[in-house]
């Protein structure tokens, strides 16, 4: 598996730029990532049911166990962002506690120190989590808007993973 190149995203990533990204070129941790813009979309919906089940299908396809990137998990970031910063997402709570899980991963890193040649078996494994990671800090300008919010949990979090990537 080889790693397709990615587009950087802005801060200001949107949902109608969802379709930008090559989805079905990318791989999750489960295969191919062309579910994620529906997933997605069920984060964005408002309906409360359908947005926790997007984000627990979103986190076992892009940071499964809590701690396993895939391809598409660094181009997922931007817009975990952007539907983190929106009051009418109804799981704002989970997607910081899933962007503090993929800031946080180390999986690869820690499987390729035991020897050069586990570093060279999962050489695309070490760049998708160190993307993913970046992605995070890269796409932090949301946190100002996040630490300013009335949701004294959504702070809390906010707070946390701030002190994580900068």
């Amino acid at each position: 598996m080889t790693s397709a190149p990615t587009r950087d995203r802005t801060p200001g990533a949107t949902l109608h730029d969802v379709g930008q990204v090559p989805w079905r070129d990318l791989t999750d941790v489960t295969g191919c990532a062309a579910a994620i813009p529906y997933l997605l979309a069920a984060i964005a919906s408002g309906d409360d049911a359908a947005a926790r089940t997007g984000v627990d299908r979103l986190r076992h396809r892009i940071c499964q166990y809590g701690f396993v990137v895939g391809e598409a998990t660094p181009a997922t970031v931007p817009f975990l962002w952007h539907l983190a910063q929106r009051p009418q997402v109804t799981c704002r709570a989970q997607l910081l506690r899933l962007l503090r899980s993929i800031a946080g991963a180390r999986q690869w890193e820690t499987v390729a120190a035991t020897s050069p040649k586990a570093r060279r078996r999962h050489d695309d494994q070490l760049g998708w989590e160190s993307a993913a990671r970046r992605a995070v800090r890269d796409h932090g300008g949301a946190m100002p808007r996040l630490l300013a919010d009335r949701d004294a949990e959504l702070v809390r979090l906010a707070e946390e993973l701030a002190c994580l990537i900068f």
